[in-house]
């Protein structure tokens, strides 16, 4: 039975669906979309018909990382509708939860498409929900808006971005003030508020109370950012022995970044001008996010014409930080991992912990992701630090206890938890420089700086390998298959140990994970992506035997072997 047969006896019921959620959609572009659609539907069209399906089959479900797809019609996309359920049931879950006071909410939005639309629908439907609303004055990166939420000190935070996603994409981001300092929510508030906006989805939005009553927060907002967040740079050295190159990608971060750095007394960059400026279209990638190939190849022309010691880039919402360094190479530069960064920033951190404790030892967290290299753990371990390892995202990691630097390998590190508890790649991107100015005075650059950490510490390698899917249950076959039939080994390698962390591990909630600890030490960790149809596999070794060139060589054939194998096992 085709597809289009299996779905015929319910072709009357989604063509009711559809109408009824037309009848409601204030775009134009999407009402035009979805009217072509149910016409050909009726016409008998079978493409039609499936797309349809596809749409209202089921709906974006609001979790911990909010909301975020495709922008397009219908419940399981991205559009006005949507984001109106989404905003009223999220207005009802902080009225149930003000105890007797008004709740208030922040709402931030960048360049992508319909940002401002949809941040604007979310600022009139909590104002005529009772909530009181602030609209940030302009489209920010997501770290100004995670900023204001505890700057103004109100309820929650929305952010309306997709970050690093297709350029067709847009999402929403919830953030929590109080007691939870700014971060993003984590269950069970987001089942609490998705159970809201399932009983707002039974009615229609041109229902809902709307008052235009809410607030434009003016520019001292993004004013206490840059302060705050140039306040990063430490180093007594000058802070403009360096050059760097920077991009934000077609995203929102230059103007923010550009004042940051101004303030912090660092040299002025060599802009990527192509990039500079907010473009939803992403004309120059192929992909806006700066781990993807060839992402950064504009930033490394750019680079090499200027002659600059460093390349900085941030992510359309500038929440993430990608660094490059001159290597010699016909590019011109090596983009760093995000292990590489974290591990240096962390290390920097420890160091700034140790010089300003009055007790004579530092004190507090460095925290990782577990999908994260294992080398902030020994840094922790060597400055007698508390170390943390939590499930994926910021939102897991910012709420660290003692919390003094976090960072997870998908670029995204979080340096100063006194002003923003989510990552922010314009503070790191601050901290960064700082660091290689400071090394700078003495004569060294980052890759003496790697070296150094490699001798020190062990030299750690690492590899990540990501099956992206068209049909979203092969993952789960892959997941399945590897708890029915664990690998004994893996290569030449003896697996030591597997921890299934479904069902939560130790002090870590249920996650689907997959951690493969090897008998040479290695790690694998497998995992689906939580924004993604991928599936995503981390590789981790190290070494603290010979030299450097012997640690490097022996951790990264560890992980080249493990990876060959994860392939083969997948495949």
């Amino acid at each position: 039975m085709t597809p289009a047969d299996a779905h015929a006896v319910d072709t009357p019921q989604l063509l009711e669906q559809a109408r009824a959620w037309l009848a409601q959609d204030p775009d134009p572009e999407t009402r035009a979309e979805l009217q072509s659609l149910i016409v050909a539907a009726e016409a008998g069209s079978a493409v039609a018909v499936e797309d349809l399906h596809a749409r209202f089959d089921t709906r974006l479900e609001f979790g911990t990382a909010g909301l975020r797809g495709a922008i397009a019609a219908g419940p399981n996309r991205m559009n006005r509708v949507l984001v109106a359920q989404a905003a009223a049931g999220f207005a009802r879950w902080l009225l149930e939860h003000a105890a007797g006071t008004q709740p208030s909410v922040v709402i931030g939005y960048d360049g992508r498409k319909n940002s401002d639309v949809f941040a604007r629908d979310t600022a009139e439907l909590m104002a005529g929900a009772g909530v009181r609303a602030v609209l940030l004055p302009r489209l920010l990166p997501t770290p100004v808006l995670a900023f204001a939420v505890r700057h103004l000190d109100v309820s929650a935070g929305v952010m309306v971005t997709a970050s690093h996603n297709p350029p067709n994409d847009n999402g929403y981001k919830v953030y929590l003030g109080g007691e939870n300092h700014g971060s993003q929510i984590v269950s069970p508030t987001d089942a609490q508020i998705e159970a809201h906006i399932l009983e707002v989805a039974k009615g229609d939005i041109g229902d809902l109370p709307r008052s235009e009553q809410f607030e434009i927060a003016s520019g001292d907002v993004e004013a206490a950012y840059i302060e705050a967040t140039a306040a990063v740079a430490s180093t007594a050295a000058p802070r403009d022995a360096v050059s760097f190159a920077y991009t934000a990608m077609h995203g929102v971060g230059w103007r923010t970044a550009e004042a940051v750095f101004e303030r912090a007394g660092f040299s002025k960059p060599v802009v990527v001008a192509e990039q500079r400026d907010p473009d939803p279209a992403f004309p120059t990638v192929a992909f806006p996010n700066p781990e993807e190939p060839g992402a950064m190849d504009l930033s490394f022309a750019t680079g090499r014409a200027g002659g600059v010691d460093l390349i900085i880039a941030n992510d359309p919402d500038a929440d993430r930080l990608a660094v490059a360094i001159p290597d010699g190479s016909t590019d011109g530069f090596r983009r760093l991992s995000g292990n590489e960064v974290g591990a240096l920033l962390g290390w920097r951190a420890a160091e700034l912990a140790e010089r300003t404790s009055t007790a004579g030892a530092a004190f507090g967290t460095l925290a990782c992701s577990i999908v994260s290299s294992p080398a902030l753990a020994a840094v922790a371990a060597a400055y007698r630090l508390d170390f943390a390892d939590t499930l994926t995202g910021f939102k897991w990691v910012s709420r660290a206890p003692g919390l003094i630097f976090g960072f997870e390998e998908a670029l995204g590190y979080l340096v100063n938890p006194a002003t923003v508890r989510d990552k922010d790649g314009i503070s790191a991107a601050t901290a960064f420089l700082d660091l290689a100015n400071e090394l700078a005075a003495s004569g060294r650059t980052i890759a003496d700086h790697l070296d150094a950490f490699a001798e020190r510490f062990g030299y750690f390698a690492s590899d990540q390998i990501s099956l992206r899917v068209t049909d979203l249950s092969r993952i789960g076959e892959i997941m399945a298959a590897l708890r029915a039939t664990p690998p004994s080994r893996l290569g030449d390698v003896a697996v030591d140990h597997i921890d299934d962390l479904r069902d939560g591990f130790g002090a870590l909630p249920p996650s689907d994970v997959l951690r493969i600890v090897l008998a040479d030490g290695s790690r694998v960790m497998v995992r689906p992506s939580g924004t993604e149809p991928k599936l995503k596999i981390y590789i981790d070794a190290s070494s603290d035997q010979g030299d450097i060139a012997e640690r490097r060589a022996t951790a990264t054939a560890r992980v080249a072997a493990l990876a060959d194998a994860m392939r083969a096992l997948t495949a």
